[in-house]
C-alpha cells in the first residue's frame, strides 16, 4: 500500500476535477444552465464566455429603442447648450423636461391619464432616470451645477451600439433599482438582470403572465425572496412576485423596447408578457456548453 504522501495529490486532483465536473453541469433551476455559466450571467453578463450577446442593429431598429433615443435627445440638448444649467437641487430646468416629455419617447401613464401633471424632473420617472443614467455612465459631468459632455459622451453620441451597450450596462450594474418603489433596499430582479433575457428568450414568443417569469427567476435565485418584507395584505412571495415585475419588465425591459406589456387597466389585472421583434435582433442566447469554452468566434 502506498504512503499517504504519495495518495495525497492524486486525491486532490480527483475531488478538483469532480468540483469542475459538477460546476459545469447544467442544472434545471438554471433553465439547463450550470453553475460556471451562470456566474458569467450574473457578473460578466455580456462577455465573451457569457452565453448572453449583445448584437447590433439597424438605424431604423435603434430608433424603436425608447430609453435610447431619450437618452440621445438629451445629450445633444447638453451638447447644444454647451453647460446645461440645472435647478438649484440639481433637476433638469422645467423647459427642458417638457421638451423631453413632448417628444413622446416614453409616455407616463398617470400623466397621460391626467392623474398627475408633468412639472418638473422628478413627475417623469423616465426622465429623471435618463438623466441619472447620464452621469453614472460617464457620458455628462456635473460642475458647477451645470451638466456638460464628457469626451466619453462626445465620442459616443453617434455610435448607437456602443451608447445603448453603455446605459443597458449601466441600468443593469450602476443604477439602484429599488429606487423608485416601496420594496425595500434589496437585490431583487437587479441581481442576475441578464437572466429574464435567457428566459424570455425561450418562453417569449407567447404571452405569458409575468409570474411564470418571477417563478422561474425566483427557482434560480430562492434567498432573494428572504429579503423582502412582507405586508399585511402581502406574504413575502406574492411581494416578492410583484417587486421582480415592476421592476423587470415596467421599468427595465420596457423601456428598451424588448417586450410588450399586456394589462387592463385595474391595478390589480393580470399582466402578460411576450418578447418583441428588436429582441430577437438585440439579444443572443447560446444553450448550455459543458465544459469552460469562449461562446464567440
Amino acid at each position: 500500500r502506498p504512503p499517504r504522501s504519495t495518495l495525497f495529490p492524486y486525491t486532490t486532483l480527483f475531488r478538483s476535477e469532480l468540483i469542475n465536473e459538477q460546476n459545469n453541469q447544467g442544472l434545471p433551476d438554471f433553465e439547463g444552465y450550470s453553475p460556471t455559466e451562470m456566474q458569467y450571467i450574473l457578473y460578466d453578463t455580456f462577455g465573451e464566455n457569457s452565453p448572453i450577446e449583445f448584437l447590433s442593429l439597424t438605424v431604423s431598429e435603434y430608433q424603436k429603442i425608447p430609453i435610447l433615443n431619450q437618452v440621445k435627445y438629451l445629450l445633444k440638448l447638453v451638447e447644444k447648450h454647451s453647460e446645461l444649467k440645472l435647478t438649484t437641487k440639481g433637476f433638469l430646468p422645467t423647459k427642458i423636461v417638457a421638451d423631453i416629455y413632448n417628444q413622446k419617447f416614453i409616455e407616463d401613464e398617470m400623466i397621460e391619464s391626467g392623474i398627475s401633471k408633468l412639472y418638473k424632473e422628478t413627475d417623469s420617472k423616465s426622465i429623471n432616470l435618463t438623466r441619472i443614467l447620464l452621469e453614472l455612465s460617464g457620458l455628462v459631468k456635473k460642475r458647477n451645477n451645470k451638466l456638460s459632455l464628457t469626451k466619453k459622451g462626445k465620442s459616443v453620441i453617434k455610435d448607437n451600439y456602443t451608447l445603448l451597450m453603455n446605459i443597458f450596462i449601466t441600468f443593469g450594474t450602476k443604477f439602484n433599482w429599488a429606487y423608485y418603489d416601496g420594496y425595500g433596499q434589496n437585490s431583487i430582479g437587479q441581481l442576475g438582470f441578464g437572466y429574464p433575457l435567457i428566459l424570455l428568450n425561450k418562453y417569449g414568443r407567447e404571452k405569458r403572465l409575468d409570474k411564470f417569469y418571477a417563478d422561474k427567476y425566483f427557482k434560480a435565485f430562492p434567498k432573494l425572496i428572504e429579503s423582502i418584507e412582507p405586508s399585511q395584505f402581502q406574504t413575502k412571495a406574492v411581494k416578492a412576485v410583484r417587486c421582480f415585475s415592476i421592476r423587470t419588465f415596467d421599468r427595465f425591459l420596457n423601456y428598451f423596447g424588448l417586450i410588450n406589456i399586456d394589462k387592463e387597466k385595474e391595478w390589480d389585472a393580470d399582466k402578460y408578457i411576450s418578447k418583441t421583434k428588436i429582441f430577437d435582433k438585440l439579444i443572443k442566447v447560446r444553450p448550455h456548453t459543458f465544459g469552460y469554452t469562449s461562446y464567440r468566434k
